[in-house]
């Protein structure tokens, strides 16, 4: 491996780190539940299993290859990387972020899709839907997961927490946090007795998804 290489890996695992500490600062996660991911050309590096993120230092890289091989660090790598190695198999994400966000994972309970409550459900691909409950670890959840993904950068897993993935970490985890308070939204709004919700229409989120093509800073 050339040194370039090296330092490649190296910042994309500096990078995981932060994420999954950000997960927790912003409570997303508790402990040492969710896990993060960055791909590297044909090297996936993984938050390792059971171990708290803010004991993650530069010395502690896991990393895997495409058909889930570990190439890189001591520690065991998360015990979610069958759904990490579907979505890259699947996508042509270079990040995915899980966790075991609260709303969302109400939310992930009580719907098979999240209602349009709001537009935001456009920056994720569409409604949100939930994928079919099966144990964590498992090549069924992350089946059950690229189901719920077909279209979308965002899925909920159903009794477990949220999956999302992007072009960089930052946009795996703004999708993350952007489906928390889509849920939350949700919640709160139905919550209020006596009142349902408004739903946006299919026709104004397509309104939405047009919109933002052309959103923020061009060129």
């Amino acid at each position: 491996m050339s040194d370039q290489q090296r330092e490649e890996l190296q910042r994309a695992w500096d990078g995981v780190v932060a994420t999954a500490r950000r997960t927790a600062a912003d409570g997303l996660v508790v402990g040492t539940s969710g896990n993060v991911s960055a791909r590297v050309r044909d090297v996936v590096l993984v938050t390792p299993s059971g171990v708290a993120y803010d004991r993650l230092g530069p010395g502690d890289a896991v990393g895997v290859d495409l058909g889930g091989r570990q190439v890189l660090g001591e520690l065991a790598p998360t015990s979610e990387l069958p759904l990490h190695l579907a979505v890259y198999a699947d996508t042509g994400a270079t990040a995915v972020v899980h966790t075991h966000a609260v709303h969302a994972t109400a939310v992930s309970t009580l719907v098979s899709e999240v209602p349009l409550v709001h537009y935001a459900a456009a920056m994720l691909g569409g409604p949100v839907r939930t994928a079919a409950y099966a144990r964590y670890g498992t090549p069924e959840l992350a089946r059950n997961m690229l189901t719920a993904l077909r279209d979308r950068t965002g899925c909920l897993l159903q009794n477990h927490g949220t999956v999302t993935y992007g072009d960089t970490l930052d946009q795996a985890y703004d999708r993350t946090a952007q489906l928390e308070w889509l849920c939350r939204v949700w919640i709160t709004a139905s919550s209020v007795p006596g009142h349902r919700p408004t739903l946006l229409s299919a026709a104004q989120l397509r309104e939405v998804q047009e919109a933002l093509q052309g959103y923020g800073q061009q060129g």
